[in-house]
Order: C-alpha cells, then sequence, then structure tokens
C-alpha cells in the first residue's frame, strides 16, 4: 500500500467565512462555552512558560537609528498567537496579525487578520482563514458565556461603551444569553459609528425597541442590567481608561469589559465579585509585563492583578470563568449581585470557532483548494 504525501488545504476569505458561518453568534457562544470546560480541565495548549500566554508581541522603540523602522503609534505591533485545543477540536492553530490605529484612515480596519489552522498530528495546514470576523465573533461571544452564567436571566437593559465593532459582537452575544433585552443604550464618540451602530441593531434586532444615546459614562451604567465597556484608545496611563464608579451600579448589574477599562475603590469592595475568563491567562500577563500591568494592559483584570501586588486583593477574591462553567464554582447566586468580568481574548479561542468554522466549509464545499505539495522535495 502507498502512503499518499499529497498535502491539500483550503482558504476561506471573509465572504467564505460569512457563508461558513462566523456570524452565527449563538453558535459561538456554545462554542466558547465547551471551550471554557476544557481549559478548567487542562485540556489545551498555549505559549509561554504556563502553556497560557496570550501570544508573542512584536513592538517598536521609540527611538530607532533605522529610517524605515516604524515609530511606536497607537495600536502599532505584530503579534502570532498560537494555541492547542483537545476534546472534539483537537486541532492547533496560529492567529497572525498587523495592527495600526491610522489604518482607519485609509478606510481599513485597525487590525488586519489571519488565522492557519492545523492538524495536530502531522503539522500539515488544514485551512488558511480570513480572521478579522473570527476574531471579532469569538471574542464577543465571551461576554456571552459569562452573560449565560452571571447575569440576571431578566435582563433587559444593555448598556455599550463603544458602538464599534466589540460593542456589535458583545451586544449580540448578550442577547444570545438574554434574549429578553429590549434596551440598548450607547454611548460613542462619531456621529457615524453611532447612526451605524443603530441602524445596525434595529435591522438586526427588532425586539429593541428602545436604543438610547448617552453622554457619560454614569448614564450607560445606571439603570443597565448588562454593561460592556468596548472602546479603543491609548493605554498607558489608567487615569485615562473609561471608569465604573460604585454609586452608579444597580443591584444585580453583570459587567463585561473586552477592552480597556478602569474602576474607582469602590468596585474593589467584596460587593463586587471579580471574575478573570481564565486565571492562568493573567498569570501569564502578570509574568511577562512590568509592573504595574494595567499601564500596559487595559483590562481591568490586570487592575486585579495589580491589587493582588499592592496588598488590597487577595487571588482567592479573584474568580475564574472557565471553572465556573465546568460547574466548579458557582455561577450567579442570587438576583443583586453586582459581577465583572474581565475579557482579554486567548487563541485558544480562534482555535475553537476557526475549527467549526473549517468543519463547516469542508461540509458544505465552501473555499478554495490549494495545494502544498504532491510529494515534498525535502524528506
Amino acid at each position: 500500500m502507498t502512503i499518499s504525501t499529497k498535502i491539500d488545504f483550503i482558504y476561506l476569505s471573509e465572504p467564505d467565512m460569512v457563508r461558513a458561518g462566523v456570524t452565527d453568534m449563538p453558535a459561538c457562544v456554545d462554542a466558547m462555552e465547551e471551550m471554557f470546560a476544557l481549559l478548567a480541565g487542562g485540556d489545551y495548549r498555549m505559549a509561554g512558560a504556563n502553556n497560557s500566554s496570550h501570544g508573542s508581541l512584536i513592538l517598536f522603540p521609540e527611538n530607532s537609528p533605522f529610517p524605515n523602522m516604524p515609530k511606536p503609534t497607537a495600536d502599532r505591533r505584530f503579534m502570532a498567537m498560537p494555541a492547542y485545543l483537545g476534546g472534539k477540536f483537537g486541532t492547533t492553530g496560529v492567529k497572525w496579525y498587523g495592527s495600526n490605529i491610522a489604518n482607519r484612515e485609509r478606510g481599513l480596519p485597525r487590525s488586519i487578520l489571519m488565522f492557519i489552522l492545523n492538524d495536530t498530528d502531522t503539522g500539515a495546514p488544514l485551512a488558511l482563514m480570513s480572521a478579522n470576523l473570527l476574531s471579532a465573533y469569538r471574542t464577543g461571544a465571551v461576554p456571552g458565556v459569562g452573560a449565560r452564567h452571571l447575569a440576571r436571566k431578566d435582563s433587559r437593559v444593555a448598556g455599550i461603551l463603544g458602538p464599534g465593532v466589540m460593542g456589535k459582537t458583545s451586544l449580540s452575544a448578550f442577547i444570545a444569553a438574554c434574549p429578553g433585552i429590549d434596551t440598548v443604550k450607547v454611548k460613542g464618540r462619531g456621529r457615524k459609528n453611532l447612526d451605524a451602530f443603530a441602524e445596525w441593531v434595529r435591522s438586526t434586532y427588532p425586539q429593541v425597541k428602545h436604543i438610547e444615546e448617552v453622554g457619560t459614562d454614569e448614564e450607560l451604567v445606571r439603570g443597565s442590567d448588562v454593561v460592556a465597556y468596548c472602546s479603543s484608545g491609548p493605554t498607558g496611563d489608567p487615569s485615562t481608561y473609561p471608569h465604573v464608579k460604585r454609586e452608579w451600579i444597580s443591584p444585580g448589574t453583570f459587567f463585561a469589559m473586552p477592552a480597556l477599562g478602569n474602576f474607582d475603590r469602590g468596585v474593589e469592595g467584596p460587593d463586587v465579585r471579580k471574575v478573570l475568563e481564565f486565571t492562568p491567562l493573567y498569570e501569564a500577563w502578570h509574568h511577562e509585563t512590568p509592573k504595574p500591568t494595567h499601564n500596559h494592559i487595559p483590562a481591568v483584570g490586570m487592575r486585579f492583578m495589580d491589587l493582588v501586588d499592592e496588598g488590597r486583593l487577595r487571588m482567592d477574591d479573584i474568580e475564574d470563568l472557565s471553572r465556573i462553567v465546568a460547574g466548579e464554582a458557582p455561577g450567579r447566586r442570587n438576583d443583586d449581585e453586582i459581577i465583572m468580568l474581565s475579557v482579554g481574548g486567548m487563541p485558544v479561542e480562534d482555535v475553537a470557532w476557526g475549527t467549526i468554522l473549517y468543519r463547516n466549509a469542508i461540509e458544505k464545499g465552501i473555499g478554495v483548494k490549494l495545494n502544498l505539495w504532491d510529494e515534498p522535495v525535502l524528506r
């Protein structure tokens, strides 16, 4: 019997990804929930010393003797994010992207992302995918997993800070988890983005009867049942990050924070449950990052870690979403609990959702078949 050495893989463009189901938020929330259960059981690998690193990052220096080297302007970086995920997935992949906030002046997204999925046994490529939608939906789905376990089931009012892509996907995930949402409050910086967001909500979720623009973070938070902070901005000075103040928060509010954010001393107190989506990710960041870490990584979870360094929190005060999903720790215990979830993003999320979309594409005959080789020149 002759064993074939031929390797083919598929290329999935952004329209192909849409046809494969990348925008199916309820299915994405289900995939992320399954992924979290695997994380709790240890059936995964990411980069770094603790196998839980976000990835490997290229940044540029303030001063370089090389005239062609980029300057460290806002969101200017390249990053590789590799991971293996077990369970029914059993695949390995890496997301690679470049980012520059000045892309928006060119009519481009801030970040341009690709994802490659590999056979875990041979290392052969299975698919090369356009990954902007893949990344946006898997990130937005994590607030949905959080809401499924930590928001009040009767939540009706959603507050969205930042009407961009992350705001849209976070709201989609909130509605997947809390279908009774009928009111959306939104705060944004530009008329064009606000109008586009409102039109998207009206056309996508006709059950939302009220869309209210607000001018302050306080108005956004007060009276909301679920809140997502999704705005972008420069890092380095946490005093400039969007804040949450304890006095604004109603009993029972759930916060998902997938972008830069901060909070006052009142939120530090024990009456606000503090949840990381996966503690080892934050431990890896804490090990890899200069202190205070929140200056460099603007997720509120890094503020939690800094408070531990300062002796104002204990690690035991910080909970883990993966353990909650796996049933090893309690979800929402009563209607009055206030809960804040930090969302940092992990490459295992890309592997989970990317694997499902790859299998959908194969089943439906979507994508362009590419050939790596029939027989390798080198063996």
